[in-house]
């Protein structure tokens, strides 16, 4: 099988494993202790997550406090939510975890358009009397790199927050800048699955969205995983350390499949973005059947989120592509793991099996 759907979930890697393994600890051990006991065995979970927290607080800016959540959408959650604007604002390419959550609260949605080229404008305008702007960091169907420095400063001189969902860039590129909410995976940056986080800027105010026993500075009730922790945290670090490394490999390795593919039409801007992700799109193509004739290459007719549900991308519809484009779409993802080998045994078979169908 080779692998390349890396905005769906990334490897697990070595490092955040190793770094788990001895919070997994059964009775012969004291890794299993609650984080939250009094106890030595509870302390020393504690200092785990305390060290995991400075970690994944590395892939942020400064001036902000890290809490831990269940998943970059319990974050986002979290952050519209407990924030409880009246009015917000995201953009149209959004991910479902920022649109749906915005729709179920109170209060208006106000939608803020891309461009063809999948970008929101640096200079879009914010609705008079917005609370909040959500704007992701790199869009997770087709990658592209939002101005969310220059989208966070329009938010600020409208009055309102800022909210970056930086899922697919948290590890990848510098941290958004100007932001007063940053939304963050594990498992999206070779860490486990389970755990995200929510960066909040010092001195911004929140309400808790989950309630019991007041853990997680008072803000998410519930037992911490000591040994999911570890792994974020060390995925984390990892990431710091290798970034310049692993977006020279990515981009050796984009090179590569747009040389192996040089017929299929690009979704997205093609310079900002993050190369890791490659959207494309072949008119006429069945992308069930291709799908179907190719089942030891893991790819995407889009996010895993919305697999299955027949309906065209809103990504891809959002930047002007018709329903028949959208379905003929795939997005082919990679990273840190994808050797060049893979790169061009996949995209010989994908090139083959489109082949075959004629189009």
């Amino acid at each position: 099988m080779i692998y390349l759907d890396y905005q769906a979930t990334t490897p697990l890697a070595p490092e955040a494993l190793d770094a788990m393994l001895p919070w997994l600890a059964g009775p012969g051990g004291a890794g299993f202790a609650n984080p939250h006991s009094p106890h030595p065995p509870g302390r020393a979970a504690a200092a785990a997550i305390d060290v995991a927290r400075e970690q994944v607080a590395g892939l942020l800016p400064p001036g902000g406090k890290v809490i831990f959540t269940g998943s970059a959408t319990e974050a986002i959650n979290l952050a519209i939510l407990g924030r409880n604007a009246l009015q917000i604002a995201v953009s149209k390419i959004e991910h479902a975890a920022v649109l749906d959550t915005a729709k179920a609260r109170a209060g208006e949605v106000r939608l803020l358009e891309a461009g063809t080229d999948g970008i929101v404008p640096a200079d879009v305008a914010i609705p008079p009397g917005t609370d909040l702007v959500a704007v992701m960091q790199v869009n997770n169907e087709i990658g592209t790199i939002q101005p969310v420095t220059e989208i966070a400063r329009a938010a600020h001189a409208a009055g309102a927050l800022f909210l970056c969902d930086a899922v697919q860039g948290s590890g990848k590129l510098a941290p958004p800048e100007g932001a007063d909410f940053i939304a963050l995976s594990a498992h999206k940056l070779y860490g486990p699955k389970g755990i995200g986080a929510l960066w909040v800027r010092d001195g911004v105010t929140l309400a808790p969205t989950i309630h019991g026993g007041g853990q997680e500075q008072g803000l998410r009730s519930g037992t911490l995983s000591p040994a999911l922790c570890a792994g974020f945290g060390a995925a984390a670090a990892l990431a710091v350390r290798r970034m310049g490394e692993d977006a020279d490999h990515v981009a050796a390795l984009w090179r590569q499949a747009r040389k192996a593919l040089p017929d299929w039409t690009l979704n997205g801007d093609a310079a900002r973005r993050w190369h890791g992700n490659l959207n494309l799109r072949r008119d006429g193509l069945d992308v069930a059947r291709l799908m179907s004739d190719l089942r030891d290459v893991a790819f995407s007719a889009g996010s895993a989120c919305a697999s299955g549900s027949g309906r065209p991308s809103h990504v891809l519809r959002a930047i002007g592509l018709s329903d028949a484009q959208a379905k003929s779409s795939i997005r082919i993802g990679f990273g840190r793991y994808t050797t060049i080998g893979e790169i061009e045994d996949a995209c010989a078979r994908i090139a083959a099996a489109t082949a075959a169908q004629g189009v």
